[in-house]
């Protein structure tokens, strides 16, 4: 293959990424570049950052350049790049990803951490966990890994995320039930009959009229059903999952929600409003990203 028609400067390994550079220069930031092509190394060659750094003046075969040609042409129309190699990292486990689900955040993870680090702080571990929304599954799966004795129950609407869940599960090792289920239906949620000690869920939250604020690695790529909810209504799954946790959450449990950093006290308002006990929490961007619950009636409100 002529590497001109494809406009790269040679197969050396410095080259390739010179071209990532100039090619993209403008769409992402240089160093956010590099790291695209780190994991393009890694994704096709299975080369780690230093063996990268040692073998600049290595070359590629042409099969392989093609690749990295093409992955190139993706980004410029802002594919994600997670998409691109087929996988992402959450909490130290491997997702895979497509178009059927969220690419886990990091605003996510922090919060799955956060919560894995509150329970073991108090010396215990849950025997059951549901996980609302679960798209990809991290959430579940990340939970799961730490707390290997708990029964983890993880619900989706799309069946193809759920596809996509339960390869992530077996592919991580983790024995999950998953159920497809339209959770804003109170009889297919009554269903689920079984008290809980965490209750966790990422749900829709992104306004629709946000839409135009959003990039378009997310509008093109991520599913619009796991993202947006009506302007008018915008707390629609909040308000299922907190009536459903008055409910279903065990004595001692504790209920997490990743929030609209915008929503944050309505959300703590409808909590206190059916009988449960929330306290918000800030990201490490300093905004309102997730707040915890329980059914303690006994302590106040909380902020942190």
């Amino acid at each position: 293959m002529n590497t001109t028609n494809m406009h790269m400067p040679s197969n050396r390994v410095r080259d390739i990424e010179r071209y990532f550079l100039t090619e993209l220069h403008g769409l992402y930031p240089d160093e956010e570049l590099r790291m695209f092509v780190y994991l393009l190394f890694e994704a096709f060659l299975g080369w780690d950052k230093t063996h990268f750094l040692l073998h600049r003046d290595d070359t590629v075969n042409q099969s392989d350049l093609l690749r990295f040609h093409w992955a190139a042409e993706d980004l410029k129309h802002f594919r994600p790049i997670q998409h691109i190699i087929g996988h992402t990292d959450f909490c130290g486990l491997t997702i895979h990803v497509s178009p059927d689900v969220l690419i886990p955040r990091p605003e996510t993870e922090e919060i799955v951490k956060q919560t894995i680090n509150r329970i073991n702080q108090q010396n215990t571990s849950p025997h059951s966990v549901l996980d609302l929304c679960t798209g990809s599954g991290c959430i579940a799966i990340a939970l799961k890994h730490a707390f290997p004795h708990a029964k983890v129950t993880a619900v989706d609407l799309s069946p193809q995320a759920l596809d996509i869940a339960r390869d992530n599960a077996a592919a991580n090792h983790t024995d999950i039930s998953f159920v497809e289920m339209d959770i804003l239906d109170p009889q297919q949620l009554a269903t689920l009959s079984s008290s809980f000690d965490l209750i966790i869920s990422n749900p829709p939250y992104v306004l629709e009229s946000e839409r135009t604020t959003m990039h378009r690695n997310v509008l093109d790529y991520d599913p619009a059903q796991a993202l947006f909810v009506p302007d008018d209504n915008p707390l629609l799954f909040y308000s299922a999952i907190c009536q459903f946790a008055t409910s279903h959450l065990s004595p001692s449990g504790t209920l997490v929600l990743e929030i609209n950093e915008s929503f944050g006290a309505p959300i703590l308002e409808m909590c206190c409003s059916l009988g449960l006990t929330p306290r918000l929490h800030f990201d490490f961007r300093n905004k309102p990203r997730s707040i915890t619950a329980t059914r303690d009636n006994n302590q106040s409100q909380q902020l942190s």
